[in-house]
Formats: structure tokens, sequence, C-alpha cells
């Protein structure tokens, strides 16, 4: 089985590419998962910040929720930024069962997309009361995958094709295990 942790600027597709996968393989009777940041930041995830400490505390969650699935022959993904290549590493370090899937799209299609105007409120003036503060690629670091096991450029992709070719890379890397 596999865990795959995806990695990638906020809006480049991570949660739409992973419930596209997520629903063409369960239909063929695949046991798969999808670990979203956004949602465990509403449970086991709750109370954590944005500092650095407070995201990779928050990986370390997701990770270890994805290793249970992984030890019970389910596949997940895990939909979060995962900002930095440390905990990355970290987790990849932990499994041969764990890839890197990076969700590449370029900064500036991801502010012309924009679809919750939180690049437009990251870019505004410091001191304007509605500025989102440590916004990853923006006010805070992202540090782009040194060696990603795949790469997903959604700005070229459309989403069934990102998806199409993250299902191909699942069904290759299972038969090889």
């Amino acid at each position: 089985m596999l865990l795959i942790q995806f990695t990638g600027l906020p809006g480049s597709g991570k949660t739409t590419i992973a419930n596209l996968v997520k629903n063409k393989l369960a239909k063929q009777g695949v046991s798969i998962e999808v670990i979203d940041g956004d949602e465990y930041r509403k449970t086991i995830c709750k109370g954590l910040g944005f500092s650095y400490e407070d995201r990779v505390e928050n990986l370390r969650r997701l990770g270890f929720v994805g290793k249970l699935l992984l030890r019970n022959k389910v596949i997940s993904i895990i939909s979060a930024i995962n900002p930095y290549e440390n905990i990355r590493r970290e987790l990849s370090e932990s499994s041969k069962s764990v890839k890197t899937v990076w969700i590449n799209c370029s900064l500036d299609t991801l502010i012309q997309r924009d679809p919750k105007g939180l690049y437009k409120r990251a870019l505004l003036p410091d001191g304007h009361p509605d500025k989102v503060l440590q916004f990853t690629g923006i006010s805070d670091l992202y540090e782009n995958p040194v060696n990603p096991d795949l790469i997903l450029n959604t700005d070229h992709e459309s989403p069934e094709e990102s998806s199409n070719k993250l299902i191909e890379f699942i069904i290759k890397n299972i038969n090889n295990n």
C-alpha cells in the first residue's frame, strides 16, 4: 500500500486532485482515504497555529494517521500544503511506502485563480486590517521539494489529467511493492 504526501501552495489543486483520485479508485474497490489538512485542523490538529513548529506538528499528526491507514492496507493521501522539506523527508524516511507528490503551480497562476481571495488579501500592504499573515508562498516560507516522486503541473494540466497521472503512479507503485 501507499501513503502519498502532497506538497503544494494554497490553491494549487491538492484537495481537488485527491478527491478525484479517491472517487475513481473507490469505484474500483480500492481502499483509499484522503487526509485533508483543512479538515484535520478542525479536529486532531485543532489549536495548532501557523508557526514553523505548529506546521511541523500538524504534519506529524497527519503522517501518524496516514501510517495507521498504511498498516491497515489503506492507501492514503495527505492533502496539505506541507511546506518544509525537512518534515517531508522525515515522513518519507519513515517507510519506503511513503511517496511525495508535488502539486506544482506557478505563483502567477495561483494569484490569477485565487478562488478564495486569499492571495489578494496576503498581498495587501502591511497594516491593512484584511491582510492575511503567515501566508505560505507570500509571507511565509514554502520550500520546493528537492526530489519528489511525482510532479503534477496544475497550471498546465486539468484536474482530470493530473488525477489520471496520479492514479497511474499509484497503480504502478502498488504493483511494485
